[in-house]
């Protein structure tokens, strides 16, 4: 190597090994991007949760950060940003500063500012992306972690490295997300058709399953030992009832869900006959 030459080093640090977003998060992102003013072309801002001794990021919370932005500078409302944390830390004080979003498809040139921002805030935090658009109803969220990248001893940039994502959600979730996907709706789906939605879905997962273990007992595909024990751990944790136990719980459970929708629209008539008469004794 010649002397006085200098090697580009990119420096290795601690990387989150997974970050797991909970739903409500990525609510409070879209709905911060439907509020934005007509002028912004995307919404950053501060993501809160929790760290694990393995380095998992929970991410449980976020708010929305003011900014201006005009090619490659950015500038952060920084009081706004931490009256809010102080805020947050009065509520919940366990949720700490874990990483920043922004509403865009990926990494832009301006990323390295705002990271540098919240890598003085803590080590090593997260970047997450969430693309708004929803083309052709794809969700494309994404998580990264950054690197310094630097020529000898001067730190040139920051190189955003993409960790694995775990986007977990409660089945009442899930048909929530679904419907936000879309980018038109025509009204909002009832408890039935989130139930419709639902077992159709675990049916065709029941039918993945049992193509899977057909194919494996046949010889057609090779036995996977980690997919066994998911299996079995499935089957576990299903609790041992006869399928006449099982059709009356689930009858009953309907038949509750029909008698509270039964009275929704009852009351919800109520309210409007009422309102028509108390506007009909008025003009009267």
């Amino acid at each position: 190597m010649p002397m006085g030459s200098q090697v580009l080093q990119l420096v290795s640090g601690p990387t989150a090994t997974v970050a797991k977003v909970h739903p409500t998060v990525l609510f409070n992102i879209c709905d911060s991007y439907i509020r934005r003013n007509d002028q912004t072309d995307r919404v950053i801002g501060t993501l809160l949760g929790s760290i694990s001794p393995d380095g998992t990021v929970d991410i449980r919370n976020s708010y929305a950060v003011p900014h201006n932005e005009s090619l490659e500078q950015v500038a952060l409302d920084i009081e706004y940003h931490r009256s809010m944390f102080e805020l947050h830390q009065r509520v919940n004080p366990k949720e700490v500063i874990v990483g920043w979003y922004s509403t865009s498809a990926g990494v832009s040139s301006s990323d390295a500012l705002i990271q540098d921002f919240y890598t003085r805030e803590m080590p090593n935090p997260v970047y997450l992306t969430v693309d708004t658009t929803f083309q052709d109803e794809t969700t494309s969220v994404r998580a990264f972690v950054s690197m310094p990248l630097s020529l000898g001893d001067k730190q040139l940039a920051a190189h955003f490295h993409e960790i694995q994502l775990d986007l977990r959600m409660l089945e009442a979730e899930r048909v929530g997300f679904d419907v936000l996907k879309k980018t038109i709706v025509e009204k909002l789906p009832d408890d039935l058709e989130a139930l419709e939605t639902s077992m159709l879905r675990l049916q065709s997962m029941i039918e993945t399953v049992f193509n899977y273990v057909e194919q494996v007992i046949e010889g057609r595909l090779p036995p996977d030992n980690a997919v066994g024990r998911y299996l079995a751990d499935t089957l576990a944790s299903i609790p041992k009832i006869s399928p006449e136990t099982f059709d009356k719980l689930f009858n009953d459970s309907v038949q509750d869900l029909l008698l509270v929708l039964y009275l929704a629209n009852l009351t919800r008539t109520q309210l409007s006959l009422a309102k028509k008469l108390n506007s009909a004794a008025q003009v009267f």
